[in-house]
């Protein structure tokens, strides 16, 4: 039974990013990073909670919008493949259709993956769904993840929640009534 279970735990890892760090792995448990605990961490948006929650939880607290910014955390939903969500950091903007994505546990092992293209293929071109890199088939995955936005380094109605050291000069393209 042990053996199912930890079969099942794999399984679930793989589809989602939940709050969890340890992960099964061949039958054996190791650390290795949620998208969530990563995000948190390697961002200036700390929030808690599996990925799916991190937008509505996000409001009131960071300013949010549909566009990417870099530094923004990008907050996908909840689907058939990926119950739990993701979220990715968004490392750089290449243009108004491309981003490169920071984000960990995309194949399901609880690595990291840093620069990784992801494509705006929403019709309306409004981001609300992304197809993103795939390592294991170097190619975009053929998945169409959909997307809620984007939650901003900035605190909702504060200004930037960087260090006062720390320039937030990108935020600059940002749009915070989004």
């Amino acid at each position: 039974m042990k053996r199912i279970w930890v079969g099942m735990a794999a399984l679930a890892m793989a589809m989602g990013c939940g709050s969890q760090t340890v992960m099964a792995h061949g039958g054996h448990h190791h650390t290795g990073w949620q998208c969530v605990t990563y995000a948190a961490s390697h961002s200036q948006v700390v929030l808690h909670g599996n990925a799916h929650t991190w937008w509505d939880h996000a409001e009131g607290i960071y300013e949010r919008s549909h566009q990417p910014v870099t530094g923004s955390v990008m907050v996908m939903k909840s689907s058939g493949s990926m119950p739990l969500g993701h979220v990715a950091i968004v490392s750089r903007i290449v243009s108004d259709r491309e981003v490169l994505l920071t984000h960990a546990n995309w194949k399901g092992d609880g690595s990291v993956e840093t620069n990784v293209r992801a494509i705006d293929v929403s019709p309306q071109g409004d981001w609300s769904q992304v197809r993103v890199w795939y390592a294991p088939v170097h190619a975009l995955g053929l998945r169409v993840s959909p997307v809620y936005g984007f939650i901003l380094p900035v605190r909702a109605g504060h200004g930037p929640s960087a260090p006062a050291d720390q320039p937030v000069t990108q935020l600059a393209m940002a749009d915070p009534s989004s």
